[in-house]
């Protein structure tokens, strides 16, 4: 009787175990997914200054409050992106990059969205082995296609949902701290975003950004 019940725990645990890892499957393949290449100049805490390589962004600009924003340019850009594209071209947003009849390729993370006047400005990173010339072309014309050159940006890194309380802290944070360093700032703060909607608070990964000078 003993070895029952023992076996009986056992398999509750098990189950809890396999429980918790679905739960947390998604989280991890959205971090498998590339991001854009940067090196780490200094690291203080939450906070990084990060030098950015050169890179490619499909962007849309959106008006309205910032999460309806969000998800209408979350819709537009993820239309071009499964396909609605000169070459009918799929980018999932999955790793690895897969050969078949139809290209998939790994989309990078994050999501990026950054305020312009009463209008956002959302942005998905493009893969690195796109250049100008290879990646795809929107069919719809409100999707357009950003070269980025090489870029420096104070980053403060944090979890938790993505609410409207969650954000303005950690963004006036890290403009608190790009002040306090007196480091030259060349424009607004960029909130960044790497997770899937049902990822937990506490294991999600979002950032706020601001482009240095120099």
């Amino acid at each position: 009787m003993p070895v029952r019940r023992l076996s009986k725990f056992k398999l509750l645990a098990i189950l809890a175990i396999l429980t918790i890892a679905a739960a947390l499957a998604p989280t991890v393949i959205a971090m498998a997914s590339d991001e854009p290449a940067y090196s780490v100049e200094l690291k203080d805490g939450d906070f990084e200054i990060r030098r950015y390589e050169p890179l490619l962004a499909a962007e849309v600009t959106v008006g309205g409050e910032r999460s309806a924003a969000i998800s209408q340019g979350f819709r537009m850009l993820a239309d071009f992106i499964f396909g609605n594209n000169t070459s009918k071209t799929r980018i999932e947003m999955t790793a690895p990059v897969t050969q078949q009849p139809s290209e998939k390729i790994a989309m990078t993370v994050p999501v990026t969205q950054q305020a312009s006047g009463n209008e956002w400005k959302v942005r998905f990173i493009m893969p690195a082995q796109y250049t100008a010339e290879t990646l795809p072309v929107p069919n719809n014309t409100a999707v357009r296609i950003v070269a980025e050159p090489p870029k420096r940006f104070a980053v403060i890194r944090f979890s938790g949902w993505s609410s409207e309380a969650n954000l303005a802290e950690h963004r006036d944070l890290l403009v608190a701290w790009v002040k306090s360093k007196a480091l030259p700032a060349a424009g607004p703060p960029v909130a960044a975003f790497y997770n899937p909607p049902w990822s937990l608070p506490f294991l999600r990964r979002n950032e706020y950004l601001i482009e240095l000078t120099g």
